[in-house]
């Protein structure tokens, strides 16, 4: 009896054990959405469906940070345009006898590196200032010309032009050759430059290329401009172009293959593949109807007529037990910085309980048997 008794105790300590206090990876789905059946929840739960997707995919995007879109291709003239800092070589022949520009031996004269001043104009002798700033080489050829008729009627003017720092782009990182790169003419594009700096690093993680002109930056995926010639964007002197690896990236938690950072391989990443890179649900512990992501949004972004959220933090359930919840996974995409949770099976928690009933009956009897 006795030892019956100290067997029975023993289960039970077990028993209270095994209810109160499993080790577990992950919290069940009922424990994270408690809160949620209160009077004044503090986050809102959606069950995410084929019937809902449609309106969960209008809601606004979180976590991208390309707050002004990218600007649409355009054309631009094919040839360069004066600007301050440019440099240019002025040579100006004159075959009258007696000319103020030349002597008897040489026909011509050259200026040579005369340099566009703050206010858009070179000095020529004898003419002053001409104003040639925004102007093309062969414009600016023209307007000098002319000047010169008043003293050298006869006089012919060769001009070219050697671009300033004012008169080009920067392509910074991401590229084999980045550095400054004088415009070669007002068409000058994006994908040019880009391929000017002998093109994007094969290595990068869905590279990201983003246009900073004044104070705006542009934002887009490298393959997301390679998909259309619209999102080629026509370039502007001072531009700078950078290219870089896509940081942006998800939390993954719970009974998964994975507890991680996971990083985002591409721009558009639905529920069902951010599952995949999470190594999968675990076979012996997932609850497959309790796939849970977190994400918050912005005050601006709230709505009470179903548009958009109607709290900042929002938790989309899914059932991937059911074709439903599988194919609105396929349609959801994962924003940056949302949280992906895979809950435990309740069902783990009952055979835990199981196998140590199982354990303490086993005791008991190996115990009967060495007392007999």
């Amino acid at each position: 009896m006795v030892r019956l008794r100290n067997t029975l105790v023993a289960f039970a300590t077990l028993v209270v054990m095994a209810g109160c206090a499993l080790p577990r990876g992950a919290a069940l789905q009922s424990e994270v959405l408690k809160e949620s059946s209160n009077d004044v929840p503090t986050f809102q739960v959606v069950a995410v469906t084929r019937a809902n997707m449609p309106s969960i995919a209008s809601w606004p995007r979180t976590g991208w940070d390309n707050e002004f879109g990218w600007p649409g291709t355009s054309n631009g003239a094919n040839s360069n345009v004066i600007q301050t800092g440019d440099r240019v070589d002025i040579t100006i022949w004159d075959s009258q006898e007696n000319s103020l520009l030349t002597n008897a031996s040489e026909k011509s004269t050259s200026l040579t590196e005369v340099e566009v001043g703050p206010n858009g104009a070179v000095f020529v002798p004898y003419v002053d200032e001409v104003y040639i700033r925004g102007l093309t080489p062969a414009a600016a050829r023209a307007r000098v010309q002319d000047k010169l008729v008043q003293i050298a009627p006869s006089a012919q003017v060769q001009l070219s032009l050697k671009q300033g720092r004012g008169n080009s782009v920067e392509l910074v990182g991401g590229v084999s050759r980045p550095g400054a790169y004088p415009m070669p003419s007002r068409n000058y594009k994006v994908l040019g430059l880009i391929a000017d700096g002998g093109g994007i690093v094969p290595t990068l993680r869905n590279p990201q290329v983003r246009l900073i002109r004044g104070g705006t930056t542009y934002e887009t995926s490298a393959s997301t401009l390679l998909e259309s010639g619209a999102r080629n964007a026509l370039l502007r002197p001072g531009d700078t172009v950078i290219v870089e690896q896509d940081d942006h990236s998800f939390t993954a938690l719970g009974a998964s293959g994975t507890e991680d950072l996971i990083y985002f391989p591409k721009d558009d990443l639905t529920a069902l593949e951010a599952v995949s890179l999470m190594g999968g649900l675990t076979d012996q512990r997932a609850d497959p109807k309790g796939v849970l992501v977190l994400r918050e949004y912005r005050v601006k972004h709230l709505r009470s007529d179903g548009s958009a959220p109607r709290m900042q933090q929002v938790v989309f359930t899914f059932d991937l037990t059911s074709a439903d919840g599988l194919f609105a996974a396929r349609k959801f995409l994962i924003n940056p910085n949302d949280t992906i949770l895979a809950t435990e099976s309740p069902i783990t928690k009952t055979q835990t309980v199981f196998n140590l009933v199982g354990s303490v009956f086993g005791l008991t009897r190996q115990a009967t048997t060495l007392a007999n």
